[in-house]
């Protein structure tokens, strides 16, 4: 008789497009992990499927590699949706192509699921790295200081309300690489608003912490790549990332309020510009 197939403890979903060398950079983060179990995998979204070859050899059988028949040109919502059809563990990690997972992340987050299994989001602090210039590379690193000071200060509340209030008005508090989501709560909530094509991450994170909650732990849950420009901080961004980036907010916001009320949406707002103010 042929034994069932154990359960992952972590799905690993990775949108590729285009950056084989990253993405081999990130698979090799995936095997330092150690003998965790887990399954990966690899939603190719090139019409050229570029990342065939280093699936394929990619010596780890936890690697599945998913093709994705009609190439979105850069719409991850759609692309991140088809991996989490595949997805079997309890819970979910969106790790982008060129990001890479430090050094016993995994066996960290059990730790913490014991301790906050009721959260849906469960995300670390984020440390930037990259070929750009050190001037970009400071001004990325003042960011993402900055967002752990705003994270740390929201768990102290032990309330959903400030990491919802950062994550609508505030600044960002995490990159889509840096949490790992209950699976149960990103299919309760629908995934990856197909509408949405920026801040898609934002919008998934908003509406699984509103629902269930958010556990911030105060180390470096990944390692992000900054590229030039920079996708978040291009001093120049081009017509239609502003474009996307208005047309993403607006959409996420207009959502809240049909589904939460403007009564809500708006003692949010005030609630987390007093927030800003004293913490």
């Amino acid at each position: 008789m042929t034994k069932p197939a154990v359960q992952p403890e972590f799905s690993i979903v990775i949108p590729t497009f285009r950056r084989p060398a990253q993405l081999r950079q990130a698979l090799e983060s995936i095997a330092a992990q150690g003998n965790i179990n887990l399954e990966v995998f690899v939603v190719d979204d090139s019409p050229e499927y570029s990342a065939y070859e280093i699936v394929d050899k990619f010596a780890d059988a936890r690697v599945t590699y998913i093709r994705n028949p009609k190439p979105t040109n850069g719409v991850p919502s759609l692309v991140r949706n088809m991996g989490l059809q595949r997805c079997r563990a309890p819970y979910v990690h969106f790790l982008d192509d060129d990001d890479i997972i430090p050094l016993g992340y995994y066996d960290q987050l059990r730790i913490e699921i014991r301790q906050h299994n009721q959260a849906g989001v469960i995300f670390g602090k984020v440390e930037p790295f990259g070929d750009c210039s050190a001037d970009q590379l400071g001004r990325e690193q003042a960011f993402f200081q900055s967002a752990a000071r705003r994270a740390r200060n929201s768990e102290r509340l032990r309330t959903v309300w400030p990491f919802v209030g950062q994550m609508l008005f505030g600044q960002v508090l995490l990159v889509c690489s840096a949490a790992i989501l209950k699976r149960e709560c990103v299919e309760a909530v629908g995934g990856f608003d197909p509408n949405i094509v920026l801040h898609e991450d934002r919008d998934l994170f908003i509406r699984v912490m509103r629902k269930f909650g958010a556990h911030f732990v105060d180390r470096v849950s990944i390692n992000y790549r900054i590229g030039y420009p920079s996708l978040m901080h291009a001093s120049v961004p081009s017509a239609e990332q502003l474009i996307l980036e208005r047309e993403g907010n607006k959409l996420l916001k207009k959502n809240y309020i049909t589904k939460y009320g403007p009564i809500e949406y708006y003692a949010l707002a005030f609630m987390t510009k007093i927030f800003n103010k004293i913490s």
